[in-house]
């Protein structure tokens, strides 16, 4: 085994995390992020004969494995939120052993940032893209995957730099942009309206410790174990926002709002900006609750659409086109994407992969979007098997043209089918009451 560390330091300059409240724009200080270069040495693992190269590209840290019998083909892995720390780490792919037992090389970047930081992610993964190219050689194959944030990334990527990538697998991923930060919105907003309590934007400083548990104490006696009507309805609406009717979201909203604690209402809690977003990054305002899927409004639907707190985006707090702010993800795909998604999944949601799907329909691309459902309420909680043969599927899709099978997430009649999701979930998972999950047949 070779190992050899290479840093490349250069001077970089962090872009400006601007934060909003109601009267200006208020220009924070630059983070001062940093890479322990100690931690980036990595060992093959045993039997397994690589070269492993590590270092600082651009200010941020990478890990490339290349196989003695390399077949050629690359697999880029771009990680998920790290938080707003100012270590930058690096993830090696979940599927490292598989990958480099089958031949195929990856490289992992740290990006230079931390925080929601889309556009650097990007950047900083393709720069690691390129690099590989100069330093081991181009691919035959350059396969891009992610999770969550890094899904987000993947979907960027492939957009923003086509002709760089042949297939790829976002997997958990942020694949709607800003309509997550929406649906945490509208979780908190909707819980406030029908707790009675008047709601106010920013939150108040005392939002988690007193205006929540005074929200959860009349949404039912044990929320969200026991439910009153209230409860029952901010459950139907969280239903209806984070993908419809469909197995294990049950489970999810007792895992994300119980288990979980606050950890649904903390989502909600900030002032709506995001790293290098200029003013309100959220938006309601033509957002219509509901506790049903028939669009015909009832009294008590009616009566919390008139009672729900209305935000409106700041129009500079978003664009289009191109990486400024949080990227915006447009659809518009032109080589073989492959997607996981879990379906209890409410940090993350469902959701995610629907709009997804929607706007690649809208660019006539659909035939290049294949989607799967996976029977489980946790985030990117995917097993070896549906992660590798996922990723097998699309090698083969992308190398010989056999498109591989899919799940149609966008007819509400085949999503809310007690059976959904059973094809390619690999294994039943075994949870506890109140968590367990019906065995598929």
């Amino acid at each position: 085994m070779k190992k050899i560390l290479i840093s490349i330091s250069v001077v970089f300059l962090f872009g400006l995390v601007v934060q909003a409240d109601e009267t200006c724009f208020a220009k924070e200080p630059k983070p001062d992020y940093y890479v322990d270069e100690a931690k980036l040495p990595f060992d093959s693992f045993p039997g397994l004969e690589t070269e492993c190269y590590w270092g600082i590209h651009n200010g941020a840290g990478y890990r490339i494995e290349v196989p003695s019998s390399w077949s050629g083909d690359l697999v880029v892995w771009a990680h998920g939120y790290r938080g707003e720390g100012l270590e930058l780490t690096v993830d090696n792919p979940p599927h490292r052993a598989w990958l480099i037992a089958n031949g195929y090389a990856w490289a992992a970047s740290s990006y230079s940032k931390n925080a929601y930081d889309v556009a650097q992610g990007a950047k900083d993964t393709h720069a690691l893209t390129k690099f590989f190219n100069g330093l081991i050689g181009k691919p035959n194959y350059t396969f891009i995957t992610g999770v969550s944030m890094g899904g987000h990334i993947t979907a960027v990527l492939i957009e923003q730099w086509p002709d760089s990538y042949d297939g790829a697998m976002p997997m958990c991923g942020v694949m709607a942009d800003y309509e997550l930060f929406d649906f945490f919105l509208d979780f908190n907003l909707v819980a406030q309206a029908l707790a009675g309590v008047d709601a106010e934007y920013p939150p108040a400083s005392d939002y988690m410790s007193v205006t929540v548990p005074y929200v959860r104490s009349q949404l039912g006696p044990t929320f969200p174990y026991l439910l009153n009507t209230a409860g029952e309805q901010l459950k139907a609406v969280t239903e209806l926002r984070s993908g419809g009717d469909r197995p294990i979201f049950d489970q999810g909203f007792l895992f994300w709002s119980g288990v979980m604690g606050d950890f649904l209402f903390g989502l909600g809690a900030g002032t709506g900006s995001l790293t290098k977003v200029k003013g309100i990054a959220v938006d309601n305002v033509d957002t219509i609750y509901q506790f049903d899927e028939d669009p015909a409004l009832t009294y008590e639907e009616e009566a919390l659409n008139e009672n729900v707190l209305r935000l409106e985006r700041d129009p500079q707090s978003q664009h289009p086109n191109g990486i400024a702010n949080v990227p915006v993800v447009s659809g518009d795909i032109k080589i073989p994407v492959l997607t996981l998604h879990t379906l209890g999944d409410l940090f993350v949601p469902f959701s995610m992969e629907q709009i997804y799907a929607q706007r690649v329909a809208e660019n006539g691309a659909s035939h290049l979007l294949v989607q799967r459902a996976i029977r489980d309420f946790g985030h990117c909680t995917f097993t070896p098997e549906e992660l590798i043969t996922g990723f097998v599927e699309l090698v083969y899709w992308v190398k010989f043209g056999i498109k591989p099978a899919g799940d149609n997430i966008l007819d509400p009649w085949v999503v809310a089918d007690p059976e959904f999701g059973c094809a390619f979930t690999s294994q039943d998972r075994t949870y506890a009451l109140p968590l367990s999950i019906p065995a598929c047949p």
